[in-house]
């Protein structure tokens, strides 16, 4: 009987570090529409595994896996919405609820990490659902030109 290889090249792999989901961020960033990258103004990407207990708290989660990203800071609306006031706008995303988001869906981690961008970006940055899903739609529709 013979034996089909179907890993895919995955047999010798590891989970993404903070550094490998920190470039796929980064990727997805530089892809969106150059209006939504002016009006963000290059907010800053930080990747960890967990949010800190404090956000758990003031988020009121019952597990650090229950939120994928996190926006900080002023957006357009001027009401800062965690941290210290002062310390400029970034977006912050949690590796572990990411992964394992990854692995109960039929998604790559570059389009749900696209998708937690635009999210949290676009609601901070005054765009409503419905242009926010534009961009999605957008984007879906550009990557079908490209196959």
């Amino acid at each position: 009987m013979a034996i089909k290889d179907t890993t895919k090249d995955w047999a010798d792999r590891f989970a993404p570090d903070i550094a490998a989901l920190e470039g796929i961020a980064y990727l997805a960033y530089a892809a969106l529409p150059q209006e939504f990258r002016t009006l963000t103004a290059n907010v800053p990407i930080h990747i960890t595994d967990f949010p800190s207990e404090d956000i758990t708290d003031d988020l009121g989660l019952e597990s650090p896996f229950d939120i994928l990203g996190l926006f900080e800071g002023d957006g357009v609306s001027g009401k800062w919405t965690t941290g210290q006031k002062g310390s400029g706008n970034k977006i912050t995303l949690y590796r572990r609820a990411i992964l394992d988001y990854w692995c109960e869906n039929d998604e790559t981690l570059h389009d749900i990490i696209t998708h937690i961008l635009i999210n949290e970006l676009g609601i901070h940055f005054g765009l409503n659902e419905f242009q926010i899903a534009d961009i999605e739609n957008s984007l879906d529709e550009r990557a079908s030109d490209i196959e």
